[in-house]
């Protein structure tokens, strides 16, 4: 059986050790370790643990960001309400499965900052899905689907908030579950829905 390529094998390495120990214990030399190579194979590919990170982000996780990219290229596709029920759902699960990496950032000044500064060197960050649901909603709205009036990035601010918040807010109690994502994302839709459609 072949050998994974050393870059897929870091990442996979990252993101369990991410998972597992959080990105603030994570160096490089061990995410190098767990994925059978050496620390400086390991920066041939990435430029430390901040890329590293960003780059799980976007290659493990629900792809949000491509969703969004083709919604807004073609606006009016399937009903409104089944294109933000799949939005809320691919956002829900990115929150659930990113909280467990990310935590630890804020956990850290200086770490937050560095990975603050290597996402704007890199162009990303939390504040781009957002963007992106805002177009696709400006995009709908343009189309007629959402009222003239609708505050879209309040809309898209609203959606992706409340799919942050289910992630984070249903671990801090062990006598309530969270919404399962299916159900969780189809009233969300509808009842954003409710507030901008036209």
């Amino acid at each position: 059986m072949q050998q994974k390529p050393a870059r897929v094998r870091i990442l996979d390495a990252a993101h369990e050790l991410m998972l597992t120990v959080g990105l603030a214990r994570a160096t490089t030399k061990e995410i190098a370790k767990a994925a059978g190579c050496s620390e400086a194979a390991l920066y041939k590919h990435f430029t430390g643990k901040e890329e590293l990170f960003i780059e799980v982000l976007r290659e493990r996780l629900p792809g949000l960001t491509p969703l969004l990219s083709g919604l807004t290229a073609e606006p009016g596709r399937n009903p409104l309400e089944d294109n933000l029920t799949e939005i809320a759902r691919q956002a829900a699960l990115f929150y659930e499965q990113s909280f467990p990496i990310a935590a630890s950032l804020y956990a850290e000044t200086q770490l937050k900052k560095r990975h603050d500064d290597a996402m704007r060197e890199m162009g990303s960050g939390p504040h781009l899905p957002i963007e992106g649901l805002d177009a696709y909603l400006r995009a709908e709205q343009a189309a007629g689907r959402i009222h003239p009036d609708a505050d879209t990035f309040a809309a898209a601010s609203l959606l992706l908030g409340a799919c942050a918040q289910r992630a984070f807010a249903y671990d801090a109690t062990r006598d309530v579950e969270p919404p399962q994502v299916d159900d969780f994302a189809r009233r969300l839709a509808r009842t954003l829905l409710s507030g901008i459609a036209a």
